[in-house]
């Protein structure tokens, strides 16, 4: 907890500063996973979302702008951190450190790139704990580091807030998944492309099956 109040507020710089290669920001890497995310929910009706581990807001931030509708909730150890996030979200959801104050009815519960800091005894039980939450048919999304992926282990060995990740397998994420009761388990590669190869992101819908994304997406779902 001390580690990510110690980051609160140079969050979003050293996060870009890390990732300055890839030609984008991290708005960039946001918005995409948000807009994964919109296509797994689909346009109709409002869902309940929880992002899992959601620091300073980026990801909570780029949900709300491209689903106005849902309701957006946010967890993180770090209290510092949620006085970052921007007021007029703050003011549409609970953002809190108490996992006490969250709901059980969540249709969506994201958890991006937080694993990997959760030590490994304690992973299971936090993906019990967040299946616990979900609404009947809700979907536990984890999105994840690629181990197999070159660039993306550069970055965690140079990112100032990673020194503690140990990176995840898909198929541990689907042990814990199994352990959770969860099913309909999903796998999809994701990332593929950085700026200077914008022009080929366009195919990279007809790519989940390949590991050489970036990051990793796994769902399953309750019930």
């Amino acid at each position: 907890m001390s580690e990510f109040d110690r980051f609160a507020s140079s969050y979003k710089s050293a996060l870009d500063r890390t990732i300055a290669f890839s030609g984008e920001s991290s708005e960039y890497f946001a918005h995409y996973k948000a807009a994964y995310i919109d296509r797994a929910l689909g346009r109709s009706g409002s869902r309940k979302i929880l992002d899992f581990g959601c620091g300073v807001g980026l990801l909570a931030s780029a949900l709300a702008k491209l689903r106005p509708q849902d309701c957006i909730h946010g967890f993180d150890v770090s209290a510092d951190s949620l006085g970052q996030v921007e007021e007029g979200l703050r003011s549409r959801g609970l953002f809190t450190a108490d996992l006490g104050e969250l709901d059980h009815d969540y249709d969506l519960i994201a958890v991006s790139n937080v694993m990997h800091h959760l030590p490994v005894a304690e992973r299971q039980g936090t993906i019990q704990e967040l299946a616990a939450r979900l609404a009947r048919n809700g979907m536990l999304l984890v999105i994840e580091h690629n181990p197999l992926n070159p660039l993306t282990r550069w970055i965690v060995a140079h990112c100032d807030f990673d020194d503690d990740a140990i990176l995840l397998w898909p198929s541990e994420v689907k042990q814990h998944f199994a352990g959770a009761g969860l099913t309909a388990m999903r796998c999809d590669y994701i990332l593929f492309f950085p700026r200077m190869l914008s022009r080929m992101r366009g195919i990279e819908p007809r790519l989940t099956w390949c590991p050489a994304g970036a990051q990793f997406a796994l769902s399953a779902r309750k019930g």
